[in-house]
């Protein structure tokens, strides 16, 4: 009798079907898998035999096949394990073969036969419901994969359990999904920022459009405070959001209680990070800080300390929106469409525009530190803007103004603007997003501003992907202002945030 039990493998956010079959034949006693498992699939034989052992179930002595399809698909991790008990108790008519191919299961053993909870349980429960099946899977996983409502969730304690309730003998009550929680990770008051006005109003002018930020100042200027206060003047994530992001951090085993954010998460590495960490891979290719950052902040401190080779990497997710990880026999894919904040000092020393501090090779240090961002990175960050030290000795330190909750109001009304205009446009959910005639349509400048854009684009050499972003943050601006139609002093601001750190075209390098 071959039995089977259906399972997941993960091909980056993607979960695969995986049918697990099970064939107790005549022959020596063995327990082999097969399909392509790696080092903890295969060890899960063990552990489903000791688990079972502690139930006081033996196996036979005969030979038990477990064949993993497709086998030409790799499968990683162990969740496997309850699957594969599954279906073995099933060939052993321990339990219904009908009841076991009616689920969808994934769960690590212990040897005692208690269930582990497993990374990936939400959007496991999201495949079970695609294919009209219920999800058994731990019972602490049981939190975040109730959120999907569409299927039954069923979440229990150890394998006697399971048994119990495939026999008839005790039901596993459905499971409940977890809180909901809108407290941003990070929680910074905009009106802890005393001064910075064109930088508030770059934060301002990023959130509302989902622009990419590069801050430059010296040491103690508020770069960090700045970047710390993006996440409360951000909107909280919709439904949909907050469920896609959900499934990533699922994924990397960072829900906590099965609770779901609504709040913009926010990613900060360290500027030491690898390759890998930041857009993911490694030995399991699982998601990186890029794609933990999905719908929200992903903030970049000392920028040009990062690797070339690290920062690089983003230049194709900044276009994109998603992370190709590529494997010899399999491609995982992770979206990744975050708000990257930038900070970088002006120089190693980072006093290049005081003279009594600045070290003896200004302003050629400057270029030289700067210059270890590539141009086409650089090219990508819509907004650039230098935070001048503010003076606190001489008591000339501006009042702050505005908190986050007000300015947030008006990136919110801007981004209902916006979810307005893009409404039937697929993919398009903020300006940063649209492009092509789309683009051309929403941020149409007057002959004012396009006769300023020319006069911009022969100066200083724009690309086309430049122009584009500039038309982009001009639609912002405009939002903000409750302007149908952009117009010439959107334009010129949005220009003048592109123009930092920007040499005119042909101009020679300055001493100054």
């Amino acid at each position: 009798m071959i039995a089977r039990a259906f399972t997941v493998a993960f091909e980056g956010i993607d979960p695969r079907s995986v049918e697990v079959q099970c064939a107790v034949s005549p022959g020596l006693p063995a327990f082999a898998i097969v399909g392509l498992p790696d080092k903890a699939v295969s060890e899960a034989r063990e552990r489903v035999r000791t688990a079972l052992a502690s139930m006081s179930i033996a196996l036979p002595s005969r030979r038990i096949t477990v064949n993993l399809s497709p086998a030409d698909l790799p499968k990683e991790g162990s969740h496997f394990d309850l699957a594969i008990a599954l279906a073995l108790l099933a060939a052993l008519e321990i339990v219904p073969a009908e009841e076991v191919e009616r689920i969808l299961a994934i769960g690590e053993l212990s040897l005692d036969g208690r269930l582990v909870p497993v990374a990936g349980a939400l959007p496991a429960a999201v495949a079970a419901a695609e294919q009209d099946r219920a999800l058994l899977c731990p019972r602490g996983s049981g939190a975040e994969a109730a959120w999907v409502g569409a299927t039954e969730v069923l979440a229990a304690a150890s394998l006697d359990q399971v048994v119990r309730h495939f026999t008839g003998q005790a039901s596993i009550p459905p499971a409940e999904a977890g809180e909901v929680i809108d407290r941003p990770a990070v929680s910074v008051d905009l009106a802890s920022v005393s001064g910075q006005e064109r930088a508030r109003r770059a934060l301002e002018i990023a959130a509302a459009g989902r622009h990419h930020l590069l801050m430059i100042g010296a040491p103690g200027s508020g770069k960090s405070l700045l970047a710390r206060c993006m996440p409360g003047l951000l909107p909280p994530m919709t439904p949909a959001e907050a469920l896609e992001t959900s499934m990533i951090q699922s994924l990397a085993g960072k829900l906590s209680d099965g609770g779901i954010s609504r709040a913009r998460p926010f990613s900060s590495p360290h500027h030491t990070a690898s390759p890998a960490s930041i857009v993911g891979g490694g030995r399991r290719a699982g998601p990186g800080e890029a794609s933990l950052a999905h719908n929200g902040v992903l903030f970049l401190d000392e920028l040009p300390e990062f690797p070339p080779r690290v920062l690089d990497t983003l230049r194709q997710p900044l276009e994109t929106g998603e992370i190709m990880v590529p494997r010899a026999d399999a491609r995982h894919r992770y979206p990744c469409r975050f708000l990257l904040i930038a900070a970088a000092n002006p120089c190693r020393c980072g006093h290049l525009a005081d003279a009594s501090k600045a070290c003896s090779r200004a302003p050629i240090c400057g270029e030289e530190y700067l210059g270890r961002i590539s141009g086409p990175l650089m090219d990508r960050l819509d907004l650039r803007i230098e935070v001048p030290p503010v003076d606190w000795v001489d008591g000339r330190l501006p009042p702050a103004t505005e908190g986050s909750a007000t300015v947030a109001a008006r990136v919110a009304a801007a981004r209902a603007l916006q979810t307005r205009r893009y409404e039937g446009s697929a993919g398009v959910r903020v300006n940063a997003d649209a492009e092509g005639p789309l683009l051309e349509q929403v941020a149409a400048p007057d002959a004012e501003g396009r006769a300023l854009l020319a006069r911009v684009a022969e100066r200083f050499g724009l690309s086309a992907r430049a122009y584009h972003r500039i038309l982009r943050v001009a639609r912002t601006i405009a939002d903000l202002d409750g302007a149908p139609e952009v117009r010439h002093p959107h334009l010129a601001e949005a220009v003048s945030y592109r123009l930092t750190a920007t040499r005119p075209r042909n101009a020679p390098a300055t001493s100054g």
